[in-house]
């Protein structure tokens, strides 16, 4: 086992539920030594005689002194999470009462985990790849439905699969090539440069996908920023408040009572959006207050992934082109929404606005069109055909190593292009395999498994 070849040869524990006051803890072990710690405290049975996969209720006892009445479950190496023999010890989720049975198997000889070292040990022992091990601290994390079904597909292979198949069409290529470099001097060619082609092309590809997929992984995975911004009494506020069901804004009718940006978080159809009321953009103001909070304002529409720009009914036709065009300018993803559409007939609203593009309608006061707004703003991040279910890179590790992986492709294409020798494209693509490796770990160090790993909670 890898997880030997670095020393890794004893016993750990760690409690495995959160910390605090609840109805269960769960204290898991792990290592050559778990049965053998467990037959000494465990009063019922001889842990190290029964069969794997089975629950055993008995007492838990350090001497003569009963800890607690507990469930102990044992999973015999290789079949448990780490590979290992495990022992998950279920007991009441009193503090007091986990540490002493932490403390009584520590006593016997037993070394506190570290951070992630179970699913480290499950990576070393080839129970899961590095990008598996480091989707399950993506599903702990997870806040979303979004989130969690991105970081599942990542666990269950779906991302490890495309890479794996990549690598071992490379391997194989690669083989050929270098069997071609033995037989030089009888000019032979053993690799089929069209189909390597062919597979060179289909690989960029597949890897500019994932690369382009991470910016809605990134969205994903710490939410959508949105800057709901217009003039003074457009509205925000309210649109706020009505979106989040809650009176979150002060909601006036003089203007500038939003002197500072106000943030919360919604949950749209799965995906996290982080709403973010703006103050009311105007050129000119005296209130020195209200300046800053529109300063703050102008920072908030810089750095947001969408902007809400709201408008009202009565606004004119030539300001809403004009604030159309400065987005577009700035390559901003925007939804332009006419606010207060109670206050004209719909076919008053169609006319004053005809030409204008994907404008939304809506009155925030009277709560209409309300579900049309949230399903654009989902429509905003799922425009590009990228459905949620899909492999979605949401590790910035990973996003940094594909790029590489193109790079590498881009060489060997081009070496292909200019019809190299064998043995000039033979390092680029041994740089591809070198990239490629790195993001599943079949290349990698022990610094750098400490640094992914130290990243996890204790316990997992």
């Amino acid at each position: 086992m890898l997880g030997k070849l670095i020393g890794w040869d004893d016993t750990i524990v760690a409690l495995a539920t959160p910390p605090g006051v609840g109805a269960i803890g769960v204290i898991r072990i792990s290592g050559k030594k778990s049965f053998e710690v467990i037959d000494q405290l465990f009063s019922s049975k001889r842990i190290s005689e029964q069969a794997s996969h089975t629950l055993h209720v008995g007492f838990f006892k350090e001497e003569e002194k009963i800890l607690d009445e507990v469930v102990v479950s044992l999973f015999r190496q290789p079949k448990s999470y780490t590979g290992e023999d495990v022992i998950e010890i279920s007991c009441h989720g009193s503090p007091y009462v986990q540490q002493q049975i932490i403390q009584a198997i520590i006593n016997k000889g037993v070394r506190l985990a570290k951070p992630g070292e179970f699913t480290q040990r499950a990576f070393l022992n080839g129970k899961l790849d590095l990008a598996q091990a480091e989707s399950v601290a993506d599903i702990i994390a997870s806040n979303s439905d979004a989130s969690l079904k991105a970081a599942l597909n990542t666990m269950r292979g779906g991302f490890s699969h495309i890479l794996k198949k990549l690598r071992d069409q490379l391997l194989s290529f690669s083989a050929l090539i270098e069997l071609e470099l033995d037989f030089s001097q009888e000019d032979v060619e053993f690799v089929d440069r069209e189909k390597f082609y062919a597979l060179i092309n289909d690989s960029t590809l597949s890897t500019n996908e994932l690369i382009n997929s991470f910016k809605l992984g990134n969205v994903i995975k710490h939410g959508v920023q949105v800057a709901i911004v217009g003039k003074p009494n457009s509205g925000k506020s309210t649109l706020l408040n009505v979106l989040l069901n809650d009176e979150r804004a002060i909601v006036s009718e003089i203007a500038g009572t939003t002197r500072d940006t106000i943030e919360e978080v919604i949950n749209i159809d799965g995906i996290l959006f982080r709403l973010i009321d703006t103050a009311g953009l105007r050129d000119h103001t005296i209130d020195i207050i209200e300046n800053i909070g529109i300063q703050k304002s102008r920072a908030k529409i810089e750095t947001a992934d969408i902007i809400v720009y709201l408008f009202d009914a009565n606004e004119n036709k030539s300001f809403v082109l004009e604030k159309k065009k400065e987005l577009e300018k700035e390559n901003k993803s925007f939804l332009l929404v006419i606010n207060k559409k109670d206050l004209l007939s719909d076919e008053q609203l169609q006319e004053k606005f005809s030409g204008i593009n994907n404008l939304a309608f809506i009155s925030a006061k009277r709560h209409i069109n309300i579900e049309i707004l949230k399903q654009l703003l989902v429509g905003k991040i799922l425009k590009d055909n990228l459905r949620v279910g899909d492999t979605v890179i949401t590790n910035a590790r990973h996003y940094h190593a594909l790029q590489k992986v193109s790079e590498s492709l881009l060489e060997i294409k081009k070496g292909l292009d200019e019809k190299l020798s064998g043995d000039l494209i033979t390092p680029d693509i041994r740089q591809c395999l070198h990239y490629l490796g790195e993001i599943t770990g079949e290349i990698t160090t022990e610094d750098q498994l400490d640094y992914i790993f130290s990243k996890f909670c204790i316990g997992k």
